[in-house]
């Protein structure tokens, strides 16, 4: 019987674990930390071992292969064990790749990639395809196909999972954007970062297909560097590009199959322009897994973007309040900023990822009326946009931040949550922070 070692308890792991019991393993869970209940009586009714708290480092070893989450590093002690003992850890949706026929679309990116990999679901579902999701977005993958499979499945992917990649190949492979990010996991490299983003595509060949943002920069840096075998559609804001797409200011184009096809910014849920190369990103993996335009159109117009990320929560007095407290780095936070020509009350901070905000005095310069800094420690966010913003203010009370944001505020003004900085000082997570948010402005209607 084939061992199997599962490194944490979480979403991912618990599906491991329960795929490879079905596959007839041997399997032994690990975490660190605590096991919610609800994932204890999954393993117990799986007749799975675990333990938790600890990691006994001979019993995970003597597994012959393990499992890692996503979360902990190859740096950490009993994983370098493992690798020097020759020892296979992959991720968990390399594993789950082994027991599918379905084709994959791999989405990764610094921002944009779960907007990209709804969206891509969205169409292909519209279209009549047999799709599931999974990677970072929705359940596990291995542990939906303890139930069923699909013709195709739309993965959202992290640096982090394809760095336990080994024989995981996409047929269609999309990278939206490269941003400093993660850098305490790449030695504070950016090369290194780009890299693992780019290891997306080692296993692909020219019956594959790969799209990416024309206008990155450190995309480009790293293409330098590989030898790229799959097809390449490029999304462009500048230029209209031969078999990819371009986003004019009012249309998106995609040149497919030596046709030419239009969707009108007008007629789509998503607005703002970060969001049209999610579209174009989106749009294109579609058309090469086979749906029709007439399905794409009707799938861009009537979309619902994933909670937490430029979601409109309500109108106040003829203030509008959204929610993006999913934008937790400085990028996320311009394209944000970029996506309003409304004035704004902009509502920011938490645990600062060595941030530099110069890169958004562009959109912030003459823009943002009001910044309220929400964290336990504002003194940077204060210090960069003293003078830029005409009023600058600061609490620890998500409560009080919504308040003074309606009074703040005039109608016709967009009160944004976008906080460029994780949730860690007050909230769980920016999901518990953006629910607060959300709870906050529905008493204040109320």
């Amino acid at each position: 019987m084939k061992k199997i070692a599962i490194l944490g308890a979480g979403e991912s792991g618990i599906g491991a674990a329960l795929l490879a019991k079905k596959n007839g393993y041997d399997v032994f869970v690990s975490d660190g930390g605590k096991i919610n209940a609800e994932r204890k009586q999954r393993l117990e009714e799986a007749g799975i071992a675990y333990e938790e708290g600890q990691h006994s480092g001979e019993r995970i070893l003597s597994q012959g292969e393990i499992i890692k989450s996503p979360g902990i590093p190859f740096g950490n002690t009993i994983v370098n064990a493992a690798l020097e003992r020759g020892i296979p850890v992959i991720d968990e949706l390399e594993f789950a790749y082994g027991f599918s026929r379905g084709k994959v679309i791999a989405i990764t990116g610094t921002n944009g990639k779960t907007t990209t990999t709804l969206l891509t679901y969205h169409l292909m579902k519209k279209g009549g395809l047999d799709v599931g999701m999974g990677g970072n977005v929705g359940k596990s993958w291995a542990a939906q196909l303890v139930e069923e499979d699909h013709d195709w499945w739309v993965l959202e992917v992290s640096s982090f999972q394809i760095d336990g990649f080994k024989t995981l190949k996409p047929r269609v492979a999309v990278l939206t954007n490269i941003t400093p990010d993660h850098l305490d996991r790449y030695e504070y490299k950016l090369e290194k970062y780009i890299h693992s983003k780019l290891n997306l595509l080692k296993q692909m060949d020219d019956e594959g297909d790969f799209i990416y943002f024309s206008e990155d920069s450190n995309i480009w840096k790293g293409l330098s560097d590989l030898i790229v075998k799959p097809k390449v559609h490029e999304v462009s804001l500048e230029k209209i590009v031969k078999d990819g797409s371009f986003f004019n200011g009012t249309e998106v184009k995609i040149n497919h199959d030596e046709h030419m096809i239009s969707f009108p910014l007008s007629e789509m849920s998503l607005k703002g322009t970060h969001n049209m190369l999610n579209v174009m990103c989106a749009a294109n993996a579609a058309l090469l897994a086979g749906v029709q335009e007439s399905a794409i159109r009707e799938g861009l117009a009537d979309f619902k973007n994933a909670p937490h990320r430029m979601e409109q929560v309500a109108e106040i007095d003829g203030v509008v309040f959204v929610n993006d407290s999913k934008g937790t780095n400085v990028d996320a936070t311009i394209y944000a900023l970029a996506a309003f020509k409304e004035p704004l009350i902009w509502i920011a901070g938490g645990v600062d990822k060595g941030n530099e905000y110069e890169t958004t005095m562009t959109e912030v310069r003459g823009h943002v009326r009001t910044l309220i800094c929400l964290g336990k420690d504002n003194e940077k966010l204060k210090k960069a946009f003293a003078g830029v913003v005409p009023e600058i203010l600061e609490t620890q009370d998500i409560t009080e931040a919504v308040r003074w944001g309606y009074e703040k505020g005039k109608s016709g003004d967009v009160v944004l949550l976008s906080p460029a900085c994780a949730s860690f000082d007050l909230f769980k997570n920016y999901e518990d922070r953006g629910d607060q948010f959300r709870e906050a402005v529905k008493k204040l209607k109320q």
